[in-house]
């Protein structure tokens, strides 16, 4: 069975508002992306710390696609001090009235959002003092829903008590090698549902490098794809958007774009078969390689602040 474009499931959000279960990553792996970026959304139509809004921005403006059929999101980067400022910085570029969802990047600031100046947990502006600021965006009707991203089970604990607005989404790298079993299940008990990005994986670490993102090498996943006749990307994919889990890929090609909305329906067995795929020996692990971090941190974040688990290799598990 397979599910293709305007018929893809649309998720409901904690408050109410639906948003596409695909969505379009925009981040070209480095700040800005330039034209690459507009292009990219031109052929898709499906965001802060990218430097890519005003090319989002002008893809949208000239797709001729009306505004309320697009599902937009941007992100509060690191500058948490200048909460109102940088949302409306982030309007400005993007050059609409508002924005559908908008994300807490982190859950930890830097000073004036400067790499390696980060603010520890317990000194101003906290994620308490982040996310309250945040809150009182939705007063100004410039934004419909507000959510966090890479937050983890300790850090969304810290925070919750003190929401007035629970965050809509929690967006966190997502794939079958990370589940996220145990962070789901924990979000969507609280009424947060999870976006995942990178959701087909990054090449692994440097030392062990090569051409082919590790999980488009997958024998498990390969193995699906040639069963339902599919792409992995989409195999990929509808794996978590049958989970319940938005989905945020990204592409450049149109062919790709449109088989990443055409899904596929797994039987219980294979998506329980990608749901322990992670248990096997060396697929444990997250593959994103973050730069400018030294070892057991992230951007100067470090993993306990984070709430991140890790074996001595510095790998991340799934919080299981």
């Amino acid at each position: 069975m397979t599910i293709s474009g305007a018929d893809i499931p649309y998720f409901t959000l904690n408050n109410g508002t639906k948003v596409p279960s695909v969505g379009m990553g925009c981040w070209m792996g480095e700040p800005g992306g330039g034209e690459a970026v507009k292009d990219m959304c031109v052929k898709a139509l499906a965001a802060a710390g990218y430097s890519n809004e005003e090319q989002v921005g002008a893809a949208l403006r000239e797709s001729g696609v009306p505004r309320e059929e697009m599902f937009v999101t941007t992100k509060l980067a690191f500058d948490h001090i200048n909460v109102r400022e940088r949302f409306e910085e982030s309007l400005a570029k993007l050059g609409l009235d508002y924005i559908d969802l908008y994300l807490v990047h982190w859950p930890l600031a830097m000073n004036d959002g400067k790499f390696g100046e980060t603010f520890p947990p317990d000194q101003f502006p906290t994620i308490i003092d982040t996310w309250k600021e945040t809150e009182k965006l939705l007063d100004t009707g410039k934004v419909k829903s507000i959510g966090v991203s890479n937050f983890s089970i300790k850090t969304l604990t810290e925070l919750l008590p003190h929401c007035k607005v629970i965050p809509a989404t929690n967006q966190v790298e997502l794939h079958p090698y990370l589940p996220q079993h145990r962070l789901k299940q924990f979000c969507e008990s609280r009424g947060i549902l999870l976006t995942a990005y990178s959701p087909l994986g990054q090449p692994p670490p440097a030392d062990k490098q090569t051409s082919t993102p590790a999980l488009f090498s997958d024998t498990t996943i390969n193995a699906l794809a040639k069963k339902y006749n599919a792409t992995t990307a989409q195999v990929l994919i509808s794996w978590c958007v049958q989970r319940g889990v938005i989905c945020i890929p990204k592409s450049a090609n149109v062919e790709r774009m449109t088989k990443n909305i055409t899904l596929v329906k797994f039987d219980d067995a294979d998506m329980q078969t990608i749901d322990n795929l992670h248990k096997e020996e060396g697929k444990h692990r997250q593959l994103i390689i973050y730069p400018w971090s030294q070892p057991r941190e992230v951007f100067g974040y470090k993993y306990e602040w984070l709430g991140w688990n890790r074996t001595a290799e510095g790998i991340v598990l799934d919080d299981e």
